[in-house]
């Protein structure tokens, strides 16, 4: 199954169920809001959680696509993403988490074709604010589902204020014997669908406040998900990934961490600049420039001819395309040179001024700062900059 029959399925089994779709945003926030990127699908819909009614209904159903720059270490094993699309249900003060969760269930076994033997369930155990979260075990006892009990990772917030509630998450077994452990315990189990009941609010105290209305939301990995439904051993293997995995490796030989990060960052890159973010030394187009100069570092690493040139005009175009971006290829190509070049000057000023006589032992913190505000050269660039 394709990523997208995925999403096809998804969306029309919940428009089956009275949901209706709304269009996903960009990777931009809405205003007000203090992340840099959107990270999850329920960002543009706060107001809404908070209880403003939607115009289209109290039942919900997109595809957003999202970025984090919390995973960017972590881009290069099985289950991380900088850029990728999150499927996303919401309930505004309408059904409760139990109707969710079965919902959720039953799209996966019937409608994915998922083995239910191989899923497993986590839910909030509770703390001494609030009591476990007993309609969700209860639901999946009744589905013969297993479940593990947690506290801190069963519970959801969008930081130290602000809407927040217990989660029950879907974990599907990727091992190659049969489901042992819990997720906690075995990382073969991976999470694929958080449904969260949404139904607090934090306040700077610390204390919880009961939002306007409860609601629920969801949401599921696409890529991680057709990973594992294609059979797949990592994300990168899914079916999205196909024409990078046919060209990239040919045109720039690389070890397989180095090829995902390729993979990861620039097409990554390529959907922030469809969006509109410019490299900058600051916020989003700071986050935009480090994406690119991270796979230029890994590219000149053994070989100083290769560079964003030799990428072909087909990745660029597919990844635009697969994000619904309505972006001229040719614009983003020229942008992505341009930033190539800026690091190319940026480097040799950099080897220049390391080289000075100042700069030969150990560097202080007043080092680093001299070098960043008088020379443009940020720390993790002079670091590199003294292994090489």
């Amino acid at each position: 199954m394709n990523t997208e029959k995925i999403v096809r399925t998804f969306v029309e089994y919940f428009q089956e169920r009275d949901h209706r779709r709304i269009t996903g945003s960009t990777l931009l926030p809405p205003p007000g809001d203090s992340v840099l990127f959107t990270t999850s699908g329920m960002h543009p819909l706060t107001p809404y959680l908070e209880g403003r009614p939607h115009p289209l209904g109290r039942r919900l159903v997109n595809v957003q696509r999202c970025l984090r720059t919390t995973d960017l270490e972590e881009v290069g094993d099985a289950t991380h993403l900088t850029v990728f699309e999150m499927l996303g249900t919401w309930s505004l003060g309408d059904y409760e988490g139990s109707l969710s969760l079965d919902w959720g269930y039953r799209l996966l076994t019937d409608g994915l074709g998922v083995d239910p033997g191989l899923l497993h369930a986590t839910v909030y155990g509770g703390d001494d604010q609030t009591g476990p979260d007993t309609a969700s075990l209860q639901l999946w006892q009744d589905l013969g589902v297993p479940v593990e009990l947690t506290v801190e990772d069963n519970w959801w917030s969008n930081g130290p204020v602000g809407p927040c509630g217990p989660d029950s998450e879907i974990f599907l077994w990727s091992g190659d014997t049969p489901p042992q452990s819990t997720p906690t315990r075995d990382d073969r189990w991976v999470e694929v669908w958080n449904h969260v009941m949404m139904r607090h609010r934090r306040l700077e105290d610390g204390s919880l406040v009961p939002l306007p209305q409860r609601n629920v939301d969801t949401g599921l990995g696409l890529e991680r998900l057709a990973s594992l439904l294609q059979g797949q051993s990592s994300v990168f293997e899914c079916d999205v990934f196909d024409p990078w995995r046919r060209i990239v490796p040919a045109l720039w030989p690389l070890d397989e961490p180095s090829l995902r990060l390729v993979y990861d960052h620039l097409r990554s890159a390529i959907v922030v600049l469809g969006d509109g973010v410019r490299p900058a030394n600051t916020g989003r187009g700071y986050v935009l420039r480090r994406l690119l100069r991270r796979v230029l570092t890994v590219l000149w690493r053994d070989d100083p001819s290769r560079g964003l040139g030799d990428l072909p005009d087909e990745l660029v175009s597919h990844t635009l395309d697969h994000f619904r971006q309505k972006v001229d290829p040719s614009d983003v190509r020229r942008l992505l040179l341009e930033e190539e070049c800026r690091f190319s000057r940026l480097l040799e000023r950099g080897r220049q001024v390391l080289a000075r006589s100042r700069f030969q032992g150990p560097l202080k913190d007043e080092d680093f700062q001299y070098l960043h505000d008088t020379h443009g050269l940020p720390r993790d660039l002079v670091t590199s900059l003294r292994q090489e």
